[in-house]
């Protein structure tokens, strides 16, 4: 098929191209950069620069492209992390899942596409009572930290849209790999991420490129629905950051009381690090017949962090799905 990458130079659209130019799929992939061009075609893909929240601009590549499919990967994070002012940080990615969505969808219709996937996230989003593991079924936080209430409104906004509109929505879990965890890696070689309280919170974690290939079979399959795009071992903090650490040879995390947390990184911090819910993957692995390369962040922080040989990167693709 034909596929319209919106956000071809994000963590996931760079993986994404190889797998879907592997598979036999024909790619035109936005950037907003003209100089990130050339990458996205030595990938394989026709570049379009295209800015998300420009609507005439979306809608005049789609209908250039005329594509059989969409994939919104939009987001617009940059610079330092700024738990503290979640939302404030994730402002321009807010608008990208309500605006960009919209004039997506617009742009699908004007041109007859009748299929698209978009990018969300599990993790936080999810209700923070009852068992630490949640599933598709499971509902999303009432009652968010003040600090995140914009940004899940507008993964809210983002599901609804892409499934409304017949599609599916992935939500994937902590992304890392190339291009995803570099970042991470520096806080925990300066010792700037600590495990705060006890560790209680859960995270579900995910290989850049096994949140690719569940991806290629979203479009595929043509899926429906919202999936949790995550590995098998949901973890609390307390085992998986000092393991990260010890993965990219740093000392051991530094650990601070609550209230220390609290005032340091503010009330998302602490939230995401004592009560924060992980994710079930079974819906995925029964639905889109999704097998993980890295079905464990014990071997991906291990192996994955660096870009490798491509051998193997469509482990997660059964052929003829």
């Amino acid at each position: 098929m034909h596929v319209f990458l919106a956000g071809g130079t994000g963590a996931i659209g760079l993986r994404l191209v190889p797998q879907l130019v592997e598979r036999g799929h024909r790619v035109t992939a936005t950037t907003t950069t003209p100089t990130k061009a050339p990458l996205l075609e030595r990938l394989g893909a026709s570049a379009a620069i295209v800015d998300g929240l420009e609507a005439a601009q979306v809608g005049e590549a789609v209908a250039a492209a005329q594509p059989d499919a969409i994939v919104h990967q939009m987001t617009a994070l940059s610079g330092k992390p700024d738990p503290k002012h979640f939302d404030r940080w994730f402002a321009v990615t807010n608008r990208l899942r309500t605006e960009g969505t919209d004039h997506l969808l617009a742009a699908a219709q004007a041109s007859g596409v009748d299929y698209v996937v978009a990018q969300s996230f599990t993790g936080w989003p999810n209700i923070r009572t009852g068992g630490w593991v949640k599933t598709e079924d499971d509902p999303l936080d009432p009652d968010p930290p003040k600090w995140q209430r914009e940004t899940l409104a507008a993964i809210r906004y983002v599901e609804a849209a892409a499934t409304g509109a017949g599609g599916a929505a992935l939500r994937y879990g902590g992304l890392y790999g190339p291009g995803a965890s570099e970042a991470m890696v520096t806080l925990v070689r300066k010792r700037r991420w600590p495990v705060v309280g006890a560790g209680t919170g859960y995270s579900s974690w995910v290989h850049v490129d096994d949140a690719a290939a569940a991806t290629v079979l979203a479009l595929e399959t043509r899926a429906h629905g919202v999936f949790n795009i995550v590995d098998d071992e949901p973890a609390p903090v307390s085992q998986w950051l000092p393991y990260f650490a010890h993965s990219v040879g740093a000392k051991p995390p530094l650990r601070l009381p609550l209230w220390l947390g609290r005032l340091l990184a503010g009330d998302v911090a602490v939230s995401t690090m004592t009560a924060t819910r992980g994710s079930s993957n079974a819906l995925a692995k029964r639905e889109l017949g999704w097998e993980l390369r890295w079905p464990s962040w014990h071997q991906g922080f291990r192996d994955g962090l660096e870009d490798g040989p491509r051998n193997g990167v469509q482990d997660g693709l059964r052929e003829g799905a």
